[in-house]
């Protein structure tokens, strides 16, 4: 999947950080909001497996909660 730039984005995550693709997000009351567009075969496997998995590097501190989504807005969640 790749993270997109959208309306509302305020930073970048890793934006100099070469190792990690960067990541456009909206933050705003301690939610960041991030946005990600799967390529055809991944939309492919999300509709024949109903399925999404999700890995977060943690580096071993404590995880943080989630909110995988199809809307913008989390109250639609």
């Amino acid at each position: 999947m790749k993270p997109l730039d959208f309306p509302g984005t305020n930073v970048v995550f890793a934006a100099n950080q070469p190792e990690y693709q960067p990541l456009p997000a909206k933050v705003e009351g301690g939610l960041a909001t991030t946005c990600w567009r799967p390529s055809w075969r991944e939309l492919w496997r999300i509709i024949r497996y109903r399925k999404i998995w999700l890995h977060q590097l943690t580096f071993d501190n404590p995880l943080q909660p989630q909110l995988p989504s199809t809307y913008e807005d989390a109250a639609h969640s």
